[in-house]
């Protein structure tokens, strides 16, 4: 379970500190945003706010599959955010056993108190119905609800709460997938090399997310371009460097490791991408760009055609911009321009985007062997005829 350690660790200080990372910056002053169950007297303010997080999902097993939960949160302590790892797990037990008796346990660390509930439920179809519910029970501002701010709530709120199932002896099917469960407060996703796991988590990820192999690190920040982190914590200045030390552990290990990576090490993470493009129409997936060695020619992506005012195109055809509509002045200078299509792009919902190059930029084939292009609406271009 190594690689699902790895998972939460990362996830569990996602948005922790940002650039430049001092503890006297702004936007450090504060928690992560992400994954918050604030105090009920809190909570109940606004809409937006939860005392709670709640995971539901199926199962496909035995009733004799074994099924563990646990939830790892951080915990807000100081003056300024420096947070206390926490983890609150459940006794392992059946699916049968929980659909006859729900699992629960309490947790009391000072000032952050809560519940933890796993249950399960047999369905018509033969799969399981499971339930795991954080509850935060902190009795902090219960006289004047009113009179508590976000800071003071923060200093009683579970801080990017993320729930775990494990399941031993079946799999989970996918959350994106399965009907009829309420999730509150928690984005679930598959987990695991076998689907044997589910993780709640406070930001949107895809099923199985996982660390890239080539990643030198947690820097907070996951989804980000991993080199241009790297980057940014070599050009602290010494000052910063010295604030960074005097402040957060967690934040001091994080600079000391980012910086300890040398140039050659960087240059092989420029241009690398590790995520690959889902198919569309059942097709295979097709791996990203320089997912190899960088500078590798990437591989042709998008749709092989499309159609466009009634007329079919492929990459390679030749099109005129028409962006009289547009008000930006480099798009005045493009109004007219003959530009080649490169890549045909549709997004969720089925809403066409053309990657083109302009065919008098002197850059034109620096640009499309490196996939910048510029992109347009079907209504913004006219098929030239060739």
């Amino acid at each position: 379970m190594a690689s699902l350690d790895e998972l939460i660790e990362s996830l569990l200080y996602e948005g922790y500190a940002l650039y430049p990372y001092t503890p006297g910056a702004t936007k450090n002053a504060t928690p992560t945003p992400f994954g918050i169950v604030y105090p009920p007297a809190y909570a109940e303010r606004s809409g937006a706010t939860f005392d709670h997080i709640t995971v539901e999902c199926v199962a496909e097993a035995e009733p004799s599959a074994t099924l563990d939960a646990f939830v790892v949160f951080l915990q807000s302590s100081g003056e300024r955010h420096e947070a206390q790892e926490r983890r609150v797990e459940i006794e392992p037990a059946t699916l049968e056993e929980l659909a006859n008796n729900s699992e629960d346990t309490s947790f009391d660390f000072d000032s952050v108190r809560g519940d933890l509930y796993l249950a399960a439920t047999a369905a018509d179809d033969g799969t399981w119905r499971v339930s795991l519910r954080v509850d935060n029970t902190t009795p902090v501002g219960d006289e004047d609800p009113g009179g508590m701010d976000r800071a003071g709530a923060l200093a009683h709120s579970l801080i990017s709460t993320h729930p775990v199932l494990r399941l031993s002896g079946g799999r989970f099917v996918s959350p994106l997938e399965a009907r009829g469960c309420d999730n509150v407060n928690t984005w679930p996703v598959l987990a695991g090399d076998d689907d044997d796991a589910i993780v709640g988590a406070a930001i949107m990820l895809p099923d199985n997310p996982a660390i890239a192999p080539k990643s030198r690190g947690n820097l907070f920040d996951g989804t980000e371009i991993e080199e241009a982190l790297l980057l940014h914590v070599h050009a602290l200045s010494d000052d910063e460097r010295a604030s960074i030390a005097e402040g957060d552990p967690a934040v001091r290990a994080m600079v000391d490791r980012a910086a300890a990576v040398a140039p050659a090490e960087l240059f092989e993470l420029h241009g690398v991408m590790e995520p690959v493009q889902p198919a569309r129409n059942g097709g295979p997936d097709i791996p990203a760009p320089m997912s190899g060695a960088p500078h590798t020619p990437a591989p042709e992506r998008g749709e092989k055609e499309a159609v466009v005012n009634g007329r079919t195109v492929r990459p390679g055809a030749k099109l005129i911009l028409r962006l009289g509509n547009r008000t930006d002045v480099y798009d005045k200078m493009l109004d007219g321009r003959v530009a080649t299509l490169r890549r045909i792009y549709f997004d969720y919902d089925n809403k066409l985007y053309l990657g083109v190059t302009v065919d008098s930029d002197p850059m034109q084939e620096v640009l499309g062997s490196s996939g910048r292009y510029l992109f347009f609406f079907s209504n913004e271009v006219e098929v030239l005829d060739t």
